[in-house]
Order: C-alpha cells, then sequence, then structure tokens
C-alpha cells in the first residue's frame, strides 16, 4: 500500500522561514529543478522501457521501481521544502532520506498487463479527472502556504490542519504519479487521506 506522510513539527524556524521563502528560489528551486530534470527525463525512458517489460514478461524490474520510487520521494522532499511543510533543506539526489518523510511503496513483481496497457494507452484520460480536482485543490494549498508563512512567521506555529490538508495534496498527487509510471496498480483516490 502507498505510504507517504510528512511528521509534523510543533515548532518552525522563523529564520529558516523566511530565508526559504525569500532566497528559496535560488538555492532549493533552481538547482534541484535543474538536477531533478535529467533524472525525470531518464524516468519517462524508464516507464516507456518497463511497459513493454510489462506487457511482454508480465514483470515489473526490480530495479526501475526502486529507480521511480527514489524519484517521487526526491520530488515529495523538495515539496515539503517550496510549500513550507518542514524546515531544513531537502537533501539532493535519489538516495537522499529526510527525517520528516516517510514515502514508501511496497514491490509489485507482477503488475496487471491490462491495466498497465490501459494507462499506457489511455494515461491523459485516466488522470485527467485527478489532474482537474487536483488544480483546484493546488490552488487551495497555495493560499493555505501563505497564509501558514504569517501564522509561522508570528507564532513560530503551522496550524495543524492546514499542514495536513498541504500534506493530503502532495499525497494525492503523487498516488497518481505513482500509478501512471506503474509502481501501483491501485487507481488512486480522489482523496489526500491516508
Amino acid at each position: 500500500m502507498f505510504k507517504l506522510q510528512v511528521a509534523y513539527q510543533e515548532n518552525y524556524s522563523k529564520k529558516e522561514l523566511l530565508l526559504r521563502s525569500f532566497f528559496g528560489l535560488f538555492y532549493i528551486a533552481i538547482p534541484h529543478f535543474l538536477a531533478v530534470l535529467l533524472f525525470i527525463t531518464w524516468g519517462k525512458l524508464l516507464w516507456l522501457y518497463s511497459v513493454f517489460v510489462v506487457l511482454l514478461t508480465g514483470k515489473l524490474p526490480e530495479n526501475i521501481f526502486q529507480y521511480q520510487v527514489k524519484l517521487l520521494s526526491w520530488l515529495s522532499r523538495i515539496h515539503i521544502s517550496v510549500y513550507n511543510l518542514a524546515d531544513g533543506y531537502p537533501k539532493f539526489g535519489l538516495n537522499g532520506k529526510s527525517e520528516v518523510l516517510t514515502f514508501e511503496i511496497p514491490y509489485n513483481e507482477t503488475p496487471n498487463r491490462l491495466t498497465t496497457l490501459l494507462r499506457f494507452v489511455l494515461a491523459p484520460m485516466v488522470t485527467l479527472p485527478h489532474l482537474i480536482i487536483w488544480f483546484f485543490r493546488n490552488i487551495a494549498s497555495v493560499f493555505l502556504t501563505i497564509a501558514a508563512f504569517f501564522a509561522v512567521l508570528f507564532t513560530g506555529k503551522y496550524p495543524k490542519k492546514w499542514f495536513d490538508f498541504n500534506v493530503g495534496s502532495l499525497r494525492w498527487i503523487m498516488r497518481v504519479f505513482a500509478y501512471l509510471v506503474l509502481l501501483t496498480d491501485e487507481f488512486p483516490p480522489f482523496s489526500g487521506k491516508e
């Protein structure tokens, strides 16, 4: 079962919040984006290869599975930092770990060939309803992140319900990505809940 959890901090650093908010574009977003872009491109090529491997053999190569899981974990670490869900700098690379992020997907040795074919052929149609709803949810997440900026700045605390909503938004889109890149056969629910 897919698992994405972010540990809630009782107190946040106001200095780190200001640093991330005003300079994060330069020292978090741009360096990570430039690096992760190459890995995403390679991940897309591996996805294409794995579709045909699954269709022909009925098995997903474990090394490709691990690569995709690590890539989604890296993207989640970046998201956590950009949305001010955790203090600290996100670790670079596929093998980077986060003390606050739990990202797990059990290995599915024998994915369903039919759903693999459908995801390959109908990916835009399969994900369009999710992306439409998630788009509006993400707009709400952006507003909550802005409001949380001021809450953390004045109180040192991120409101728990806002935190849970923003983590839920991240969980939702990562489930959709995991489904698309064949990491799970379970169709993602229209929810950000655990």
